[in-house]
């Protein structure tokens, strides 16, 4: 019987985003496959982290292209980001606290590209005067990320509502990020 390596792959992800220590036999179990089929698709934890770094960047990429961020004002480009990135947030929040992805040069080029897009963003409002220019592109993107992880996080808690994830990141972030008229 072939193994569903997406089915693994989003199973996985449903059972870390909400415990990240989960071991290998839980992640098995939760895509209703053994344990030794589990690591006949990925060789150990490090393997099976990589692959959902794949995932969650593909999802991220795929979420930056429906939100159109070179459309309209800049300010709703990025409500349309995080309400397009909403779905992968909880998987995003696990792969934030997984340091082994950003330390070394084995770093996945995807975050880069991530960062050049989302930072692009940020400058676009910048120049056109809508945010702030105080605050550096690089620093509004980690801002968002770091927000995101919290929101998914606070929503997997229970502390706050679904539906309210994309109007609390959005306008937090932005109501730091817009530029002010003088007084």
């Amino acid at each position: 019987m072939a193994v569903d390596r997406d089915h693994v792959l989003r199973s996985a992800a449903a059972l870390l985003t909400r415990k990240s220590t989960s071991t290998m036999d839980e992640v098995a179990r939760a895509a209703g496959i053994s344990r030794a089929t589990l690591h006949r698709q990925f060789a150990g934890r490090d393997a099976l982290v990589r692959a959902l770094e794949a995932l969650g960047i593909a999802e991220c990429e795929a979420a930056l292209d429906a939100a159109r961020l070179d459309e309209g004002r800049a300010s709703e480009a990025v409500r349309r980001l995080v309400r397009e990135i909403e779905p992968a947030a909880g998987l995003l929040a696990f792969l934030y606290t997984e340091n082994q992805l950003f330390e070394g040069e084995g770093q996945n080029e995807g975050w880069a590209r991530l960062d050049v897009r989302i930072a692009a963003l940020f400058r676009r409002g910048q120049e056109s005067g809508e945010f702030r220019i105080d605050l550096t592109p690089a620093w509004l993107t980690e801002a968002l990320y770091g927000l995101m992880a919290s929101g998914a996080w606070a929503v997997q808690e229970g502390r706050v509502a679904a539906n309210d994830f994309t109007h609390m990141i959005a306008e937090l972030l932005l109501g730091g990020a817009l530029r002010r008229e003088e007084s």
